[in-house]
């Protein structure tokens, strides 16, 4: 398997807000970067969108490091919470608490299932040359005019898709 490292990072203005994610893929010698954002959305949407992304563009099954600033990521991944509200019907809890965002969790665990996945924390802001280039991308793609709608939150924000809870 190709051996991949893929940082991230997600950034919103407000939260809600106007967001953004930022990726950066390396493979070899080779370097793609990704960005784009959204006018009203959350910052955990920006930061599990920025991992999406960066799966996304790999074109068959890789070994990928993931770097990434987002405990609720990496935590969603990595104790196993994810996998566990899909598997309770998006329920985060007993009390049939819904999990959040189950639109993109769906998305990324079938992405990562497509991969061998290792997870690795930085510290934002801290210095790591990467991830504060994932850090610019995000930011300056929420700072851009136009930006498109984030429909499944705005659509969650007005009451009009209870379904998103239900959904798996």
């Amino acid at each position: 398997m190709k051996e991949v490292t893929l940082y991230t990072d997600g950034a919103c203005s407000g939260n809600p807000g106007p967001g953004g994610f930022g990726v950066v893929l390396l493979f070899g010698g080779h370097r793609k970067e990704l960005w784009g954002g959204f006018r009203r959305t959350t910052n955990n949407r920006m930061e599990l969108l920025a991992v999406i992304r960066g799966l996304e563009a790999l074109k068959e099954g890789c070994s990928v490091t993931l770097y990434s600033d987002s405990k609720y990521v990496l935590d969603g991944l990595t104790k196993g919470w994810a996998r566990r509200w899909r598997a309770n019907g998006w329920r985060r809890n007993r009390k049939g608490e819904p999990a959040i965002n189950p639109d993109l969790w769906t998305q990324l665990l079938d992405l990562c299932d497509e991969h061998e996945m290792r997870y690795q924390w930085v510290k934002g802001h801290a210095g790591d040359p990467e991830n504060e280039r994932c850090d610019e991308l995000s930011t300056a793609a929420l700072a851009r005019p136009n930006l498109p709608a984030d429909e499944q939150f705005e659509r969650t924000e007005r009451g009009l898709a209870p379904s998103l809870f239900d959904a798996a």
